[in-house]
């Protein structure tokens, strides 16, 4: 690993801890170094997870790397199931055990008939060759085929979400509002949050959903696999704005076969047109008279990116400046990966126009950290109740956003 200024890209391991800590009646063990998994709760106790998984560490010394020796695992998976109960352990390696050889899948596999009752669930991608992106879609795909049982189609139409998880900046928030807009549109409600919301039971029901909506590329590979075994149609789209909004819901509507709540569509759009009335003028005279201003740059994850470009260019004729993405195995000609030396020459040499990236990025360079979209983050985020940027409501508040940014100009 070369060395980094700022916060190098995660491995696949946070990855897999991102997307396994928000999920409640299960534990995590880590068989790896006990500053781990101390320093990953502190972290992700200041994004806002707070009742998810119970978070455990083995640790281990020269004498278990020399030898091979699981018997600590061993002896921490017997403990958590005497104090806690949970209906599924998830054991993750560190990159020791991953370097060494230890196989972790046989290890369980010894074990699970000692525990019929709770799921010894292993995973891999604990080394610094797997990225964080990758770590995550294998886990929501190992989450898909280990958990769901075989179930019926509830009564009334129902929906899963897959791909909110902790690693992307106001996950919560954004999540809120897709709950807001199915009920209001469809009067529709969740089986499963995949994984920002939601416990074990939860993924078990999986497959009773009538449709998944996917809001990550990182859950394609899940949707594809419950769209075979349980036959639930999925979308997959972040909606951004009121037209990408509006396409979305249109979608779900025409997959499903069921008409749009057209009172809650018309008064959304109503508070919406009336919110946006008094900025309208402004970014018209900026696109008009003062082009060089009306630049959106963007850094982030790819679908949030796209997201962002199809509503401020689209919507608001906003010029597309310089746009990245945090993902060297996701990056585009349109959108490419960037590394340190060239995101930062980007963000050093910004001078006009809307530049939103990470938290870390915006604050490290002097600039607006309220136009912040993605992680890693420099604030605590104690609460899931600001403003999101999906959806609806979410319109409006980007729209809030980039207005103020003109006028602190």
């Amino acid at each position: 690993m070369g060395l980094c200024r700022f916060k190098p890209l995660p491995s696949g391991r946070m990855g897999i801890l991102w997307t396994l800590s928000t999920i409640r009646d299960a534990a995590i063990i880590e068989f790896g170094c006990m500053g781990h998994m101390l320093y990953s709760s502190t972290t992700l106790e200041r994004t806002g997870v707070y009742d998810g998984a119970r978070l455990y560490s083995t640790h281990i010394d020269e004498t278990d790397i020399a030898f091979g020796d699981t018997n600590r695992l061993n002896r921490t998976i017997d403990n958590v199931i005497k104090e806690d109960s949970p209906k599924v352990i998830f054991i993750i390696p560190s990159s020791v055990p991953e370097i060494t050889g230890i196989d972790i899948h046989a290890v369980c596999c010894e074990l699970q008939s000692k525990y019929p009752d709770v799921l010894l669930l292993p995973f891999e991608y604990g080394g610094f060759d797997i990225t964080q992106h990758r770590g995550i879609e294998e886990t929501l795909l190992l989450l898909a085929k280990k958990i769901p049982v075989k179930i019926e189609k509830s009564k009334i139409p129902t929906f899963n979400i897959i791909g909110s998880c902790a690693d992307l900046f106001r996950f919560q928030a954004d999540t809120k509002e897709i709950l807001r807009i199915m009920e209001g549109a469809f009067n529709m409600k969740p089986v499963c949050i995949m994984t920002s919301d939601t416990d074990i039971r939860d993924i078990e029901n999986m497959g009773s959903a009538h449709i998944n909506l996917i809001l990550r590329r990182e859950g394609l590979k899940t949707a594809e696999y419950l769209k075979d075994k349980f036959n639930t149609p999925y979308i997959f789209n972040r909606p951004y704005g009121i037209e990408g909004t509006m396409n979305w819901l249109n979608e779900i509507s025409k997959i499903l076969e069921i008409p749009l709540n057209n009172d809650f569509i018309t008064n959304e759009k109503n508070i919406l047109f009336k919110q946006f009335k008094p900025a309208i003028p402004s970014f018209r005279h900026l696109v008009r008279s003062h082009p060089d201003e009306a630049i959106l740059s963007l850094g982030g994850h790819i679908d949030v990116v796209e997201g962002l470009i199809s509503f401020g260019c689209n919507e608001l004729s906003l010029t597309k400046g310089v746009c990245w993405c945090d993902s060297p195995h996701m990056g585009s000609e349109e959108i490419p990966y960037l590394e340190e030396d060239m995101w930062t020459e980007v963000v050093k040499s910004h001078k006009k126009g809307y530049l939103m990236a990470s938290g870390e990025a915006l604050a490290w360079f002097g600039h607006n950290t309220e136009l912040q979209i993605s992680n890693p983050d420099i604030k605590w985020r104690l609460h899931p109740y600001e403003p999101p940027f999906l959806g609806f409501r979410g319109a409006i508040n980007l729209v809030n956003l980039w207005i103020n940014d003109i006028k602190e100009d």
